[in-house]
C-alpha cells in the first residue's frame, strides 16, 4: 500500500511542490509515552523471533488479524516515528501541513493490537503535539471506528475525537453479539464526557449526504471546542470498490471534507488508515495530496512502476457503484440532533 501510495504521488510530481522528511524511527521511550513496557518488549521479543504461536500473545492482541511476523517491530516503530516527526516539523512551525498516509494506526490499545494495528501511531502524534498546542482535536473518517484513540483520551477535556464510521453489530471493532463501540451515545468519560464524539452510519452512503453529515458536525464541533490543531485520519476503506463492500464514497467526497478542515487554518496532521482496494486507496490519497496542494490532477494516470494496477481504465476518478444508501434521513437527523445537543 505505502510504496503504490508514494508512486503515485511521484508520478503525479506532487513531491516537488512539498518538503520530503526522512522521518525518525520511534524510540522506546516515545513509543512509551503511550504503549506500556510489557506490550512492547513483548512485540519487539515476538518480532524478533517471528514467532506467530507465543503463549502470552494472545493477551497482547498478537495473532489473528495482527500476527506476530518477523520484523513487524520494526515497522510499527517506523510508522510511529514518521507520525511523531511529522507532529514534531508542526510543532517547530516548518509547516502548517504534515502528511503520513502508511500512518493513521487507530486500533490499537495501550497494551494491544488490533485491526491490522500494532501501535497507535495517532495517539503518539497527538501527544506529541500537545506538548505546544492545549486543544488537539482528532477526526476520523475511515471506515472504522477509531476506538483506539477515542479510548486513549476518553478521559480528557484537552482531546476531542469524531468518528464517522460504519456501525453495525459484529462490524470491527464491534464484538459478535455485544453492541459496537462507536454509538452516538458513546460520548466520553469522567473529565472528558461530551468530547467523543461518534456519528454511526448505515452502508452505501454517498458523496453528498456524507459531506452534509460532516460539514454539519464538524461545524458544531470547531464552535463549541475551538482547537489549537487537528489530526485527520483518512482511511480509504470507505471508497466505492473497496472489498469492504460498505460505503460508497468517491475521493472528491471525502476531498470536500478535507477542504472544510483546512479553511480553519490550524495546524493540520494528516494520516492515512484502512484502504483495501490498494489501487483505490492510492488513486484516493493521491486525489487528497493533490486538493491539499490546491492542485487539480489530470485524469490519465501516468505512466510509473505499478502503472498496470491501474486497469481497465488507468484513470484517477472511481465511479460508486450502485448498491442502495441505507441511511434513513430521519435516523440521520435524530444523530445530529442528539450530537448537537450534548456538545
Amino acid at each position: 500500500q505505502a510504496s503504490m501510495v508514494h508512486s503515485l504521488i511521484e508520478a503525479y510530481s506532487l513531491l516537488d511542490q512539498m518538503k520530503i522528511v526522512t522521518p525518525k524511527v520511534a524510540s522506546m521511550e516515545e513509543m512509551a509515552s503511550f504503549h506500556t513496557d510489557a506490550y512492547l518488549q513483548h512485540l519487539q521479543k515476538v518480532s524478533e523471533e517471528g514467532d506467530d504461536d507465543h503463549p502470552e500473545s494472545v493477551e497482547y492482541g498478537l495473532g489473528y488479524d495482527c500476527p506476530a511476523t518477523e520484523g513487524i517491530f520494526e515497522y510499527a516503530a517506523a510508522v510511529g516515528g514518521a507520525t511523531i516527526t511529522a507532529a514534531q516539523c508542526l510543532l517547530d512551525g516548518k509547516c502548517k501541513v504534515a502528511i503520513n498516509w502508511p500512518g493513521g494506526w487507530h486500533h490499537a490499545k495501550k497494551d494491544e493490537a488490533s485491526g491490522f494495528c500494532y501501535l497507535n501511531d495517532a495517539v503518539l502524534g497527538i501527544l506529541r503535539l500537545r506538548q505546544k498546542f492545549d486543544r488537539v482535536l482528532y477526526i476520523d473518517l475511515d471506515l472504522h471506528h477509531g476506538d483506539g484513540v477515542e479510548d486513549a483520551f476518553s478521559f480528557t477535556s484537552k482531546v476531542m475525537t469524531v468518528s464517522l464510521h460504519k456501525f453495525s453489530p459484529g462490524f470491527f471493532p464491534g464484538k459478535l453479539n455485544l453492541p459496537g463501540t462507536g454509538d452516538v451515545t458513546d460520548v466520553g468519560l469522567g473529565k472528558g464526557r461530551y468530547y467523543s464524539v461518534n456519528v454511526p452510519i448505515q452502508d452505501g452512503i454517498q458523496d453528498e449526504k456524507y459531506y452534509q453529515i460532516c460539514e454539519t458536525v464538524l461545524k458544531e464541533v470547531y464552535a463549541a471546542f475551538n482547537p489549537d490543531a487537528v489530526v485527520l485520519q483518512l482511511g480509504a476503506d470507505t471508497i466505492a470498490g473497496d472489498p469492504m463492500c460498505s460505503f460508497n464514497m468517491t475521493p472528491e467526497g471525502v476531498g470536500k471534507c478535507l477542504k472544510y478542515v483546512l479553511q480553519w487554518q490550524l495546524a493540520t496532521l494528516i494520516l492515512g488508515g484502512g484502504g483495501y482496494n490498494l489501487a483505490n486507496t492510492a488513486r484516493c490519497w493521491t486525489y487528497l495530496t493533490g486538493v491539499i496542494l490546491g492542485r487539480t490532477l489530470s485524469s490519465e494516470i501516468p505512466d510509473h512502476e505499478f502503472f498496470t494496477e491501474y486497469g481497465p481504465d488507468y484513470v484517477l476518478e472511481i465511479t460508486p457503484s450502485c448498491r442502495p444508501d441505507r441511511n434513513d434521513p430521519q435516523r440521520i437527523q435524530e444523530i445530529l440532533n442528539s450530537i448537537k445537543g450534548e456538545l
